[in-house]
């Protein structure tokens, strides 16, 4: 809406406003005070803070009133459902922009699966922008669905939802300036380019920095997100399904007093039912509010501080000429999104947008060679380990002796043995390696989610159970999968690219929720999310060990073991 007479007569109060929220109590991002205030909105934006009359008015009774909360980092891919129900589900607990990283369809798709997403996404009460996934393979040497280059994402670059580039996850070809990195580096030279370097430090953290890499979102303590807040990166503090380093990095901004200006928060990967049980954005405010960070800091971190860095001029403040995302809050007793209007409108008001057809090339995408007779064999004694830490997406790596009968590896209540199974071009690699701490007993667990490739991944404490979870996902052509003693106990098909559901969001939920409970009784810990950290098992940028269809990868080395 451009400002002309009529408007300017609206801000001076000459003229009744469309809707006025009278009676609340202003967070003020910008100048860090709570006033009273009337707060006057007229086609989508808010046009003054003052005294105002509306053609409807709402009374807030003294409620706080705070600019929509921004998610800057998330993969609308972990919803495994429609991406349109996780952004309504998040806009009704406050969040009312995304910047979404598509790179788990472009693993799959490339260019394809990310058009498909964006249109899912069309009509959504929200703002969803794009960062262009920039390592696609995650590293060079990933067998994935195929690449996606600069010249990939040049067509995207006219649409007003691509605001720059995604997490650069290969720190070698930042570090090393290979020319391919290059490319994309100068194609988005001047727009938000995200992070991936939570572990870097020193002369590599700074030649990352100088590289135009200005966020990052994979520190897990407050010395890492420090050192890269020094480096002039944004922090974007992580509170998801599975990597949760909200209460360490913002316990450390509290302790140390530091300018919290460079944080914000994202989730990077929270499914559908815990955002319904805990809360998206929210919830990470009301974790750093009882962390002892002050209100006015916390508001900040969840929406100005996020627009700012992502260029979002209008967003992130209660000020004239900004977007009317506004929620009202009860901080009373807590902090609680009583309501959340997008453009002045009710989020409730607003419809699920209907699901485009998902194109047929993104349903048949699960393409495995022939197992042979004995695909999983191990070997037993000395080995490298793989050990999963609860409440992380990090590992560790071990050096342990398996145990084992006439030579050969046999999985116990300590040690899985765990295969990635290459799926999209059918070569039948398959990396194998024993995993320590998830506990699996009598069966499988398998999934065609397995970051960023995309590969099959499947851990047991036997082959048969193991072939058999392979199997049913070839059939329903990608999903999760469990198998007890030689029958399926349970699956959710994920035909789309083997990522997303056909199914509703509520469908979803409630076959992933039975899915975890069995898991659990199987004998997976209680502090491990058995999928989530199924699917970041082989993710080769996170330290410090992985599994791919390659092999067990040192991470911190760089060398397959």
């Amino acid at each position: 809406m451009h400002f002309d007479a009529r408007l300017s007569r609206i801000a001076q109060g000459l003229e009744r406003a469309e809707l006025v929220l009278k009676n609340g109590r202003v967070l003020d991002t910008n100048t860090g005070e709570i006033y009273p205030g009337d707060v006057a909105v007229e086609g989508g934006l808010v046009v003054g803070v003052g005294e105002y009359a509306g053609r409807e008015e709402i009374d807030l009774g003294g409620r706080l009133l705070c600019p929509g909360f921004v998610d800057a980092h998330l993969h609308l891919e972990s919803c495994l459902a429609n991406p349109a129900e996780l952004v309504l589900e998040a806009a009704r607990h406050g969040t009312l922009a995304f910047i979404v990283d598509p790179h788990e369809v472009a693993n799959v798709a490339g260019g394809a699966g990310i058009a498909y997403l964006m249109e899912c996404l069309k009509g959504v009460p929200a703002d969803v922008y794009v960062q262009m996934p920039s390592c696609v393979p995650a590293l060079p040497e990933e067998n994935n669905g195929g690449a996606f280059r600069a010249a990939d994402m040049a067509p995207f670059l006219g649409d007003p939802r691509v605001l720059g580039l995604g997490e650069v996850m290969d720190l070698p070809a930042v570090l090393e300036a290979r020319e391919d990195m290059l490319d994309k580096l100068r194609l988005f030279e001047n727009r938000p380019i995200d992070g991936h370097g939570g572990f870097l430090r020193g002369g590599a953290l700074n030649a990352y920095a100088l590289a135009g890499i200005s966020s990052d979102h994979e520190c897990v303590d407050f010395d890492a997100a420090l050192q890269e807040a020094r480096a002039g990166l944004r922090i974007l503090v992580r509170q998801g399904s599975a990597a949760r380093n909200l209460e360490s990095i913002v316990s450390g901004l509290v302790a140390s007093g530091v300018d919290s200006s460079a944080f914000c928060f994202c989730t990077d990967d929270k499914h559908i039912r815990d955002i319904r049980r805990e809360g998206h954005i929210d919830h990470n405010v009301r974790a750093s509010l009882a962390l002892g960070l002050p209100l006015i800091q916390a508001v900040q971190m969840a929406s100005r501080n996020a627009a700012q860095h992502y260029g979002l001029r209008h967003l992130g403040a209660i000020t004239p000429g900004k977007a009317a995302n506004l929620l009202v809050v009860d901080d009373r007793d807590g902090f609680v999104v009583e309501r959340a209007l997008y453009r002045g409108r009710p989020v409730e008001s607003w419809p699920l947008p209907e699901k485009p057809a998902c194109p047929d090339e993104l349903l048949h995408t699960v393409r495995l060679a022939e197992l042979g007779p004995d695909p999983f064999a191990m070997a037993d004694g000395p080995a490298a380990v793989i050990e999963v830490v609860p409440g992380q997406i990090l590992t560790k790596l071990r050096q342990e002796r398996l145990p084992g009968l006439r030579g050969r590896f046999q999985p116990d209540g300590t040690y899985s043995k765990a295969a990635v199974l290459e799926r999209h071009k059918a070569s039948g690699n398959i990396g194998l390696a024993a995993v320590k701490g998830f506990g699996i007993r009598g069966g499988a667990i398998a999934a065609t989610m397995g970051h960023d490739s995309h590969n099959l991944i499947v851990l047991g404490d036997n082959d048969r159970d193991m072939r058999l979870a392979v199997e049913e996902l070839v059939r329903c052509q990608g999903g999760y999968v469990l198998v007890e003693d030689g029958y399926v106990a349970g699956c959710l098909p994920l035909p789309a690219m083997g990522l997303l559901s056909l199914q509703g969001a509520s469908a979803v939920d409630q076959t992933l929720d039975a899915l975890i409970r069995k898991a659990h009784q199987m004998g997976v810990p209680e502090g491990v999310e058995p999928f989530v950290t199924l699917a970041f098992l082989p993710l080769p940028v996170l330290p410090e060990a992985r599994l791919t269809d390659r092999g067990l990868l040192d991470v911190t080395a760089g060398r397959y073991l």
